[in-house]
């Protein structure tokens, strides 16, 4: 009988559990820990969002594993779960950022572009008939001359960080942030906390092409996506101090 409970709970997205759970939306969230991490450090220079592209065979063309998206020109977001999900979510960000924009003759603003995605995450949590997106994302950007850097979830939450890692070994790569963050680093040392985070989880020396990284800078507000001859640069930065 309690088995056939479980079962019930597990299957209704709108039904809590006894003990206040939702079952399905903690499944998504572990749908993310198996993707492949991504990273977030917020400097006073501006935003890096870092990103794991590994692919899943020699065969597959880098370039065709997206998880860093340019949303706005002064917004960026990193994902990792369901690329598909994710995809979806980052359309509408789009699509909010360009209507906000159209409406008050400005750029949205970071915060309440972000709370405008996760309130359309939540009601994906509460709503029969659908299920919860297996993606967490990180929004980056720069308002009013101030960085930010929001860590959504699949239950809705959005989250403010100064470094943030989403995806598979988060707490390892959580742990290494608190260890090295501070509130003095340049953007170029937040691009090379980003890589160390991420070379720090693995055994085999990172390369170039495994990743993607994006910086949007507090002075211009301006995404730029970063050449893969600059990511080997500061990939070099991080071996030398290690």
């Amino acid at each position: 009988m309690q088995g056939q409970q479980q079962q019930a709970y597990d299957r209704g997205i709108t039904i809590f559990s006894p003990d206040g759970r939702l079952y399905q939306v903690e499944y998504a969230r572990e749908a993310v820990k198996r993707g492949t991490p991504s990273v977030g450090v917020r400097t006073e220079e501006g935003v890096v969002l870092a990103v794991d592209k590994r692919s899943r065979s020699e065969l597959m063309e880098p370039d065709s594993i997206e998880k860093l998206h340019k949303v706005a020109d002064h917004v960026g977001i990193a994902s990792a779960g369901h690329v598909a999900d994710a995809r979806r979510l980052i359309d509408f960000a789009r699509r909010r950022a360009q209507v906000e924009e159209l409406r008050y003759e400005e750029p949205v603003g970071v915060e309440v572009l972000t709370k405008a995605v996760t309130d359309n995450i939540q009601q994906y949590t509460q709503m029969g008939g659908v299920r919860p997106f297996g993606a967490a994302l990180l929004i980056g950007g720069v308002s009013d001359g101030e960085p930010h850097l929001f860590e959504t979830d699949p239950s809705g939450t959005p989250n403010e960080w100064k470094a943030v890692a989403i995806g598979a070994d988060r707490s390892d790569i959580q742990d290494y942030l608190e260890e090295h963050w501070t509130a003095e680093l340049t953007l170029d040392e937040g691009i090379e906390l980003a890589l160390g985070a991420l070379s720090h989880i693995r055994d085999e020396p990172l390369s170039a092409g495994e990743l993607a990284l994006a910086a949007i800078e507090t002075e211009t507000e301006a995404y730029r996506r970063l050449a893969e001859a600059e990511i080997a640069d500061h990939l070099e930065a991080v071996a030398e101090e290690e």
